[in-house]
């Protein structure tokens, strides 16, 4: 039996990779089993994975613990937070600080030839680094090897008078192969949402604990787009300074059920 996956290509249908994704988004190992069997009772060949997600998410909503699927959602939300690419700089500036960077987003740098806005400038002892945030909000698309050439380019127009060392890529779906082998000869960094393995940004994601706040089911689009309007990106600003909610002016069984789900989202753990 076959899948067809979001970029097009086809592949035989591995229970292993369905469970691995539900284990890995924390969902309670009760339930774990119980989605699998009900995702294979939908199964038919040539499915899109797609459908296969949306299986998944049918039967959480269904669960004793709906909450859980918006832990299943991590891809899904993060391509919610466009459409600019504001946003996904504000959310990879937040991952960059926990891991200990100085960060500053959205600079204008003078090069000698033109002024350049960086999306993220991030310190870290003697070490500054040039990145290039690239957001895609549709699923099956890739960065082009063309992403790393010209942030190479636009790196050394800049780098002595800021005193620059690196520039990376961060990117939230994948890189072509040759958009992998130019940075690497270039000697840049590319981080997508699985490479490096065990590396990428799913994994820098789920290390950190920062969940976008656009993966929260009792948030309606519009009071997503506020928060994220004042740069309020991650659950765990929420659950950290509830007072940010006051902005929605929203009643108090709502803000009760956002708090739920928060609470949820920053504090289960994979199993």
């Amino acid at each position: 039996m076959q899948v067809i996956k979001a970029d097009g290509s086809r592949q035989p249908y591995q229970e292993i990779k369905v469970i691995n994704a539900i284990r890995r988004a924390g969902i309670p190992k009760q339930l774990q089993q119980q989605v699998l069997d009900h995702v294979n009772t939908k199964m038919y060949d040539q499915i899109p994975t797609s459908e296969i997600y949306h299986h998944v998410l049918e039967y959480l909503d269904a669960s004793p613990e709906p909450f859980s699927q918006s832990k299943f959602s991590l891809k899904q939300a993060i391509m919610q937070l466009g459409p600019t690419g504001y946003p996904f700089e504000d959310f990879v500036a937040k991952i960059l600080e926990s891991q200990g960077y100085e960060v500053l987003v959205r600079q204008i740098m003078l090069g000698k030839c033109v002024n350049h806005e960086v999306d993220v400038v991030a310190t870290k002892g003697n070490k500054k680094i040039m990145i290039e945030a690239k957001f895609h909000n549709k699923l099956g698309t890739k960065s082009e090897v063309h992403v790393p050439l010209y942030v190479k380019s636009r790196f050394e127009d800049i780098k002595e008078k800021y005193h620059l060392n690196e520039a990376w890529v961060i990117t939230n779906t994948k890189a072509t192969s040759d958009a992998i082998a130019y940075a690497l000869c270039a000697n840049m960094k590319i981080i997508s949402w699985s490479y490096p393995e065990s590396e990428g940004l799913r994994e820098w994601v789920e290390a950190a604990g920062l969940h976008p706040i656009t993966i929260l089911t009792s948030l309606t689009v519009a009071q997503k787009a506020i928060l994220l309007d004042n740069h309020i990106v991650v659950c765990k600003e929420i659950l950290e300074k509830r007072e940010l909610l006051d902005i929605l002016h929203v009643p108090h069984e709502q803000i009760k059920n956002i708090l739920a789900e928060v609470t949820y989202v920053c504090n289960s753990k994979k199993l």
